[in-house]
């Protein structure tokens, strides 16, 4: 018997670096065990199950790791729920759970409270999420560990990676009536225990495994297919509300147009009928003010369509943050992601497209104001012109006075009459100065109105300021995008290459129990233990994969092992690495004659 673990026993070492290691060999373990275990049973899981009680203990000793003693009047103080309840202010969606905790009957201790946290969250298959964001916030998480604490080193970050993997297990726990606060937390090692014969019926376990595995990510295939197709029918129903904001917007400006080449039509009438009377004055002044209607409501349009616009705007970004996060949870299911790759590189052309339409609209829009602009320094320029023959008549009216007392003092016979010119000319000169009040207040008005418009002109330029901010941000997304297209074609090389091991993992089954009947006398490497390639010394990843020498047991990459020769345990040609494939030929051409 052995254990079938990495556990660090060394001396030399920190202690506390060694218990992090330990803890984190354990995590892993259970982990692993329980992924496999999980895919074997083919069910949801309850709260009975031995690997599954085993995980939340492992679980309990990571978060107690390092963990500060809080002292209180009557005892210490040494529980996970304070660190699992600051999660709530850093991931509001851990609100619900949190609550739901503390509602449960029964739960006396914040130790059970924690227990039961850590069910729900698994549950929601949302610890990997919760956790991390507990991790990254290292300031917050010192008040409750200490320095060394494994929470607050990288074995805590390896960990909440690999709690990414529970993703595909369902489970169904009854927290209300389990007994939480009393229970202890011991770990399990027989679990982990295996012997020869274990080790030998593994890889007879692992086909079926992987053929239930591959039927898990089938349908996890067929989900995604139906995601997608809802999601191109709400990309259509937003192209068709686009269109519809498009030709209203047309329709709008065409109004306006015609609305402007109207007033142009209007101002020249009115300047021309000014001479005889004043009446024009005041149509151009209502004219004025349903025009000034107009361009509000205009710019009420623009406002919305700037909103919807915006609204859109955070859709993509959901979208895009909705697809990170599949890709995280779900890296065994990249060969179905390519087509809604190609389908979210399609609408972020078509809104950067929008982009450019909204930016051609402001465009019109701008060229609108200065229209009005223009027509509003005619309108100055006329009052003007009124002023000036507001003068002149005051000068005339003087004048006319001048000569009345002239003529009194030459013909005092013609008083009568004149007294009556007099007064009729006071009767105009009052009318001319209630008319010279009633065209100023007019003018005041309609400099009100001009800075009023100025006002609107500096905020539309604030708002194209705003579009070109999100041009710049839709970039840095499409930037992000290359990004996780090229880890893709990664992880993709990597799935054809573990499809096409699944393909001949049949034939080399038998291979490898004929090796392992010649092998009993070597050491056979683990795959743990090698990190790089024996040969090229390169290191190991998802695309460039482990490989034994069935001669001497080494691990080698594939370049590095691609040989195969027949061995004396073995009649069928093996893989042996690039040392052994000469060594062995060099030995045949010097047994032959």
């Amino acid at each position: 018997m052995m254990l079938h673990s990495f556990l660090v026993l060394s001396a030399t070492k920190d202690p506390t670096a060694v218990e992090r290691a330990n803890l984190l060999n354990m995590a892993k373990l259970s982990i692993k065990g329980l992924i496999e275990s999980a895919l074997s049973f083919g069910r949801t899981l309850d709260s009975d199950y031995p690997p599954l009680q085993q995980f939340f203990v492992v679980m309990e000793h990571c978060l107690k790791h390092g963990l500060k003693v809080r002292k209180s009047f009557l005892s210490y103080n040494k529980t996970i729920w304070g660190p699992l309840e600051l999660v709530e202010k850093l991931y509001p969606e851990a609100e619900e759970i949190g609550a739901s905790v503390r509602d449960l009957p029964g739960l006396k201790t914040p130790l059970g409270r924690a227990r039961a946290w850590l069910r729900l969250a698994l549950m929601q298959k949302k610890m990997a999420d919760y956790l991390r964001c507990l991790i990254i916030q290292r300031d917050l998480l010192s008040e409750f560990y200490e320095y060394h604490a494994l929470m607050m080193e990288e074995e805590g970050a390896v960990i909440v990676g690999l709690l990414v993997g529970l993703n595909v297990i369902d489970a169904n726990l009854c927290v209300k009536g389990e007994d939480l606060d009393s229970q202890v937390g011991v770990i399990d090692f027989s679990m982990y225990l295996k012997n020869e014969e274990d080790i030998g019926n593994k890889e007879s376990s692992t086909v079926s495994s992987l053929h239930s595995r591959v039927d898990s990510l089938e349908k996890s295939n067929t989900k995604l297919i139906e995601e997608l197709a809802i999601a191109k029918n709400n990309i259509i129903k937003l192209q068709e509300e686009n269109h519809q904001l498009r030709s209203e917007n047309k329709l709008i400006l065409m109004k306006t147009q015609q609305h402007l080449e109207v007033t142009k039509v209007d101002v020249e009438t009115e300047l021309q009928t000014y001479k005889h009377s004043r009446q024009g004055l005041d149509e151009m002044y209502t004219e004025a003010r349903r025009q000034l209607r107009d361009e509000s409501q205009l710019r009420q349009d623009v406002e919305n369509e700037l909103t919807v616009q915006v609204s859109m705007k955070k859709e993509i970004e959901l979208a895009m943050k909705l697809l990170e996060k599949d890709i995280h949870e779900k890296q065994d299911t990249l060969i179905g992601l390519r087509q809604q790759l190609e389908e979210v590189k399609a609408i972020n052309i078509e809104m950067y497209q929008k982009l450019q339409g909204s930016e051609d609209g402001l465009k019109e829009k701008n060229e609108i104001i200065a229209q009005l602009e223009e027509k509003n320094n005619k309108i100055t320029a006329a009052m003007r012109q009124l002023e000036q023959r507001l003068q002149q008549a005051e000068k005339a009216h003087m004048e006319a006075e001048a000569e009345d007392e002239k003529y009194l003092q030459e013909c005092l016979s013609k008083s009568h009459s004149l007294q009556k010119q007099i007064s009729q000319k006071e009767k105009q000169l009052v009318q001319l100065e209630t008319d010279w009040k009633i065209e100023k207040e007019w003018r005041q008005t309609l400099q009100e109105d001009l800075q009023k418009e100025k006002d609107a002109l500096s905020h539309l330029r604030n708002e194209t300021q705003q579009i070109i901010v999100l041009k710049k941000e839709f970039l840095s997304l499409q930037d992000e995008n290359q990004q996780l297209k090229k880890v893709y074609h990664d992880q993709e090389q990597a799935l054809q290459e573990l499809g096409n091991k699944l393909s001949e993992s049949k034939l080399k089954i038998e291979d490898i129990k004929e090796a392992n009947k010649a092998l009993q006398g070597l050491v056979w490497l683990k795959d743990k233990e090698a990190t790089h390639c024996k040969l090229c010394e390169k290191e190991f990843s998802l695309s460039k994969r482990k490989h034994h020498c069935r001669n001497c047991g080494e691990i080698f990459c594939n370049a590095c092992s691609d040989n195969e020769l027949p061995l004396p345990s073995s009649p069928k040609p093996v893989r042996v690495c690039d040392s052994c494939h000469a060594l062995l030929i060099q030995r045949c051409s010097s047994n032959l004659p």
